[in-house]
């Protein structure tokens, strides 16, 4: 089961993002740099991607999730975050791709750090701090994975790990 709104070579997950999407949340990024590629981007948002899903499996709400659901007590023993299972907030997931493959990968390597006023250097901080925003409400919110596999997610897969308590009176 691959999911169509994601990136794959045969069955091999790739990506959230594409590379025309990356272009299309930055565009002066490749006018003021041609000689970045397709290719280099692509293997920016691959590396970006895993670096995510790294990112998710080490979170406290992966470990309380896996608890929950699977009974899985030890974190040495905690699954891998599979693309495949993540079926809601897919938007969210390109997004938090494109972040930091801007953040992480495409502005560093055309950034000039001897100017900490340059435009790439004000780049690296916005789509850091948007990174960091989104993933945390991601995460926050629970509700985008399949544990039980069955192509919906449902009341049982999701937990949200911020509850806001209402007092009714």
């Amino acid at each position: 089961m691959s999911n169509p709104n994601f990136v794959y070579s045969g069955a091999t997950f790739l990506r959230f993002a594409t590379y025309a999407e990356l272009q299309a949340r930055d565009t002066r990024v490749f006018e003021a740099n041609e000689d970045l590629t397709q290719a280099e981007i692509e293997s920016f948002l691959n590396k970006a991607s895993q670096r995510i899903l790294t990112q998710i499996r080490n979170s406290g709400w992966w470990r309380d999730y896996q608890r929950k659901l699977a009974g899985i007590v030890d974190p040495n023993l905690l699954p891998e975050v599979d693309p495949d299972y993540i079926l809601a907030r897919t938007q969210e997931f390109k997004d938090l791709n494109i972040y930091l493959a801007l953040h992480e990968y495409t502005y560093p390597s055309i950034a000039d750090f001897g100017n900490p006023d340059s435009a790439e250097i004000q780049k690296i901080k916005f789509y850091k701090d948007s990174y960091n925003v989104l993933f945390d409400e991601v995460i926050e919110a629970g509700d985008w994975y399949d544990f039980s596999e069955n192509a919906t997610i449902e009341l049982a897969d999701k937990l949200a790990s911020i509850v806001n308590r209402v007092r009714i009176r």
